[in-house]
C-alpha cells in the first residue's frame, strides 16, 4: 500500500468547483491536442510520403505559438479571463472541425492542414496563458503546487493516451473519425469551462497591444527570480532534451526500430505521469527555488545516464529491440519526473510572486519558452548525434544542462532562497 501522504494533494479539484470544471476541461482538450498532431504528422505523410513534409507541421505549430504566447498574455491581462478561454477553446473546437471535415471530404491538401495547424496552435498559445494565470484567482497560494502536479498529471497523461488514441482511431476509422472523436473531446472541454466565474482584469491596462507586451518583458528583466525560472528551463530542454535521438537509436542502436521509438517517448511521458500521481509532499517544500534547481540537475543527469545505457546498447541480430531498451525507459522515466517536478514549481513561483495584472504576459512568455526550447533542443542533440554518435549527444548534453545549471546558480545564489511564504519576484 502506497502511503496516502505521497499520493497527489487532489484538495483543489474538492474545494473549488471552477478549477475542478476548468482542470477537466483542460485534461480532455490536452488529449484532443496530442490526438490531433498524431494525425496531422501521419495524415501528411500518406499525402506526401515525405518526412521533411512531416517536419514543416512543426515550423507551423511553433511560429504562431512564440507570436500569440507573447500577445495572448497581453489579451488576458486586459480583458475577462473567461472570455479569453472560452472564446480560444470555441476556436479549438471549430479548427477540430475542420480537420474532420476536410478528412470526410478527402481533400488530401497539405496546405490546408498546415493553415489548419497554424490555427489551432495560435487559439492553444492564447488559451495556455489565460488558463495558467486564471489559477491564482480561483485557488489560495498554498494550493498552487497542488493544482500544478494536477496540471502536470494531465499532461502526461495527454502525451501518453493522445497519441494512442490517434493510432488505434485511425487504423479503425480513418483521419475522418479520428478527428471527430477529437470534436467530441474539445466540446465537451467547452462544456466543462462554461462553469468559469467572472474574471475582469484587477487593474486596467495601461497599454495595450505591443506596448502591454513589451511592459511585461521589462517587468521580467528587473525580477531575477523570476527570469531564474526560465533560464533554468531552457538549460534543461535546449541542451538536453534527447527526443530527436530516438529515430536513429530505436533503428540502428537499440533496435526495435517504431515500436522502440514510441516506448521511448512514452518513457518521458510516463515519468511526467507518476511524478504527478505521488505529488503529494510538493505542497509542503518552502524552498522551490532549491527544488527547481535539484529537479533540473537531475534531469541532466538521467539524460547523461540514457546516453551511457544508449553507448552500451547493442541490438539483436534479428533487429528487435536489445536489453538496452529497458534500462534506458528507466532513465528516461527518472528524467520525466524531474522536469514534471521543476514544471510544477517553476509554474508556482512563476503565479505566486506576479500581480495579478501582469500574470497572463508572464504566462505568454513561458509558453513561449516551453514551445520553444525543446525544438531548440531539437536542433542541439540532432547537430551532435549527426557529429558524433546519439549515445555521446545524450551524454555531452545532460552534462551541459548540470554545468550551466551550477554557473547559473554561482551568478543567482538569491533564487536558491527563494521561500514560499514570501514569495520575492
Amino acid at each position: 500500500m502506497v502511503p496516502v501522504r505521497l499520493l497527489i494533494d487532489i484538495t483543489p479539484l474538492r474545494v473549488s468547483v471552477a478549477y475542478r470544471r476548468m482542470w477537466a476541461g483542460v485534461s480532455l482538450s490536452g488529449i484532443s491536442t496530442q490526438l490531433s498532431t498524431v494525425a496531422v504528422g501521419l495524415q501528411v505523410y500518406d499525402i506526401t510520403g515525405s518526412t521533411f513534409d512531416v517536419g514543416l507541421v512543426g515550423v507551423f505549430a511553433l511560429v504562431p505559438l512564440v507570436v500569440m504566447g507573447l500577445y495572448g498574455g497581453a489579451l488576458a491581462d486586459a480583458h475577462d479571463r473567461r472570455r479569453v478561454i472560452l472564446t480560444t477553446s470555441v476556436g479549438l473546437l471549430v479548427v477540430a472541425a475542420a480537420f474532420a471535415a476536410q478528412a470526410w471530404a478527402q481533400l488530401g491538401s497539405v496546405a490546408l492542414l498546415y493553415a489548419l495547424v497554424a490555427a489551432q496552435n495560435a487559439c492553444y498559445a492564447v488559451n495556455s496563458a489565460g488558463r495558467t494565470a486564471t489559477i491564482p484567482r480561483l485557488l489560495p497560494p498554498h494550493l498552487l503546487p497542488a493544482a500544478n502536479a494536477l496540471g502536470s498529471m494531465s499532461r502526461g497523461l495527454a502525451f501518453t493516451t493522445g497519441p494512442v488514441l490517434a493510432g488505434l482511431l485511425v487504423g479503425w476509422w480513418g483521419y475522418g473519425g479520428a478527428y471527430s472523436i477529437e470534436v467530441v473531446l474539445l466540446g465537451t472541454a467547452v462544456l466543462s469551462l462554461r462553469a468559469l466565474p467572472q474574471l475582469p482584469p484587477t487593474e486596467e491596462p495601461t497599454h495595450t497591444g505591443l506596448r502591454s507586451v513589451l511592459e511585461g518583458l521589462r517587468y521580467l528583466r528587473t525580477r531575477p527570480n523570476l527570469r531564474m525560472t526560465f533560464f533554468l528551463d531552457l538549460a534543461a530542454m535546449v541542451l538536453a532534451m534527447p527526443r530527436v535521438l530516438f529515430p536513429a537509436i530505436g533503428a540502428a542502436v537499440i533496435g526495435g526500430g517504431a515500436t522502440t521509438v514510441g516506448l521511448l517517448g512514452g518513457a518521458l511521458a510516463g515519468g511526467t505521469f507518476l511524478a504527478g500521481m505521488f505529488s503529494g509532499p510538493l505542497g509542503q517544500v518552502r524552498r522551490q527555488g532549491l527544488a527547481v534547481v535539484g529537479a533540473v540537475i537531475c534531469w541532466g543527469l538521467a539524460i547523461a545516464a540514457f546516453g551511457v545505457v544508449v553507448a552500451m546498447a547493442t541490438p539483436e541480430p534479428s533487429g528487435a529491440a536489445g536489453w538496452a531498451l529497458w534500462p534506458a525507459m528507466a532513465c528516461l522515466v527518472l528524467a520525466g519526473g524531474a522536469d514534471a517536478v521543476s514544471a510544477v514549481f517553476r509554474m508556482t513561483i512563476l503565479q505566486a510572486a506576479t500581480p495579478d495584472a501582469l500574470r497572463g504576459r508572464l504566462q505568454g512568455v513561458f509558453v513561449v519558452v516551453v514551445a520553444g526550447g525543446p525544438r531548440l533542443g531539437d536542433l542541439t542533440l540532432g547537430t551532435l548525434g549527426e557529429a558524433s554518435r546519439e549515445a555521446v549527444a545524450a551524454i555531452l548534453g545532460g552534462l551541459a544542462c548540470v554545468g550551466v545549471v551550477l554557473v547559473l546558480v554561482l551568478f543567482q545564489r538569491r533564487f536558491m532562497r527563494y521561500d514560499a511564504h514570501d514569495p520575492t519576484p
